[in-house]
């Protein structure tokens, strides 16, 4: 996985949009965010970090324009809204590719996650964040769960502000 700074440019959100400021490991976990690169071809080592982290369910999403229809650019703007969960958001990429991105706080910059094949990638609950493809147009993801499979956004504004998700995800990080 590879993190950079978004350039903010105006623009089809499926380009890179590469400011040229990478993002260090370190400041992926001060707003954390965790990752590991697992090679699709040792996929078990994938039920480890489950147990460690003690994901219970899992299924298998694709999103392709093929396989969406005329739903895909409807989902592709949802996906891209500013949201949280209440949940941890678990993915590993089976195939393809695409951008995970996350504000950091408190500057509210956009960090953009370039995530391929083999890439393991854990948001917190009641991180802001977004999603969409590359211009690959595809990406083949497993989703992991603590509890039952739930994706449920929560776009960004006054409640969300104060969710107990993200009051919890705001102190975890010490920002007050």
């Amino acid at each position: 996985m590879r993190a950079y700074y978004f350039d903010n440019i105006p623009g089809d959100q499926r380009l890179p949009h590469d400011s040229g400021n990478p993002v260090s490991d370190e400041i992926l976990k001060s707003v954390g965010v965790l990752h590991w690169h697992i090679p699709t071809s040792q996929q078990n080592l994938i039920d480890t970090v489950a147990e460690e982290r003690s994901y219970k369910n899992r299924d298998t999403i694709t999103i392709t324009k093929q396989g969406l229809g005329d739903l895909y650019e409807a989902k592709l703007k949802t996906f891209y809204e500013e949201h949280m969960h209440e949940d941890e958001e678990i993915r590993y990429i089976l195939e393809g590719s695409g951008f995970f991105d996350v504000r950091e706080h408190p500057s509210e910059s956009w960090i953009r996650c370039q995530v391929d094949a083999g890439d393991l990638l854990v948001l917190p609950a009641g991180i802001y964040h977004r999603f969409t493809l590359d211009e690959n147009n595809m990406i083949k993801a497993l989703r992991l769960f603590k509890d039952e499979p739930k994706w449920t956004p929560l776009n960004r504004g006054g409640p969300t502000d104060v969710n107990p998700y993200r009051v919890d995800y705001l102190e975890s990080i010490a920002v007050n």
